[in-house]
């Protein structure tokens, strides 16, 4: 029967029921094994909409995910209807679901999605950036040098660019942002979408950097605009002569570079690397 079952990707709404499609109802409702992030809020959002799951649900999450792709493929290859649910928003996209999926394309079966509400395109709309063209980053890294050298790498992505973050890490986030990209570099810090207390606060990378050291809560996502002709403008050699001037006076050329960086909205990277060549100039 390989190859006769179907995967259905299912959309959640990211924060009220009422965004969901009538399409999604007749899923859960129809589905031979609903796998979901958290079954407690699967029960929920099922009591909001008055659907009632015939077919078996089972957990689907971070932990067990490797493990529960394998039996969802064996449900899928008996010809078995699977639908996969997360928290909030598309499975595969920074929550379970790319798993099964590859395994899926792989043994030969259908695959498909039921659209619903994303964070990423949300944010994006309200943040009021350039949105002809973005690239979405998922989570950056928890270790502050992993961080870093993922952010300095993006220093000089001209596409707008959309994360996620926990709200506890957010301040580190932001202020590492504002090192990577320049204190100036708009951006748009998107809190509770659709939900009651929704709010977008706009602003340079270092001014949400400075408001969210007092804490923030809920769902994050954070839309940080990309790399211009605009950031070329920044008079390097008068910031590498203040660098110098630093270091003479006894300062670590690392903290020196940062700190005037930091001062002068460009990025680290591109500050360093002008003191380095000027430093490499006979």
């Amino acid at each position: 029967m390989t190859g006769e079952g179907r995967l259905v990707l299912a959309g959640a709404p990211i924060g009220q029921a009422g965004d969901v499609s009538p399409r999604l109802r007749e899923a859960l409702a129809g589905a031979d094994v609903v796998a979901a992030e958290d079954t407690r809020r699967l029960r929920r959002l099922t009591v909001e909409l008055g659907v009632e799951i015939a077919g078996r649900v089972v957990s689907y999450y971070d932990a067990n995910e490797a493990a529960r792709a394998e039996e969802l493929l064996e449900a899928l290859l008996e010809g078995r209807t699977v639908v996969v649910i997360t928290d909030a928003g598309m499975p595969g996209v920074s929550d379970p679901g790319y798993r099964l999926t590859r395994l899926a394309v792989e043994a030969g079966v259908t695959v498909t999605a039921l659209p619903g509400p994303s964070a990423v395109t949300t944010a994006l709309a309200v943040s009021g950036l350039p949105s002809d063209r973005f690239c979405f980053e998922g989570f950056p890294p928890r270790k502050p040098g992993d961080r870093a050298r993922r952010l300095e790498a993006l220093a000089r992505e001209e596409r707008t660019m959309v994360f996620f973050e926990a709200p506890h890490r957010l301040a580190a986030s932001l202020e590492a942002m504002a090192g990577a990209f320049g204190a100036d570099r708009p951006a748009a810090v998107c809190r509770e979408l659709t939900k009651t207390y929704e709010e977008v606060r706009r602003g340079g990378l270092g001014e949400l950097a400075a408001w969210a050291e007092a804490g923030v809560k809920g769902e994050i996502t954070v839309v940080v605009a990309g790399h211009t002709a605009a950031d070329e403008e920044a008079d390097l050699p008068a910031l590498v002569a203040e660098v110098d001037r630093r270091v003479a006076a006894g300062e670590q050329r690392k903290t020196a570079v940062a700190d005037v960086a930091k001062a002068a909205g460009v990025p680290k990277r591109e500050l360093y690397d002008a003191v380095h060549r000027r430093s490499a100039t006979p």
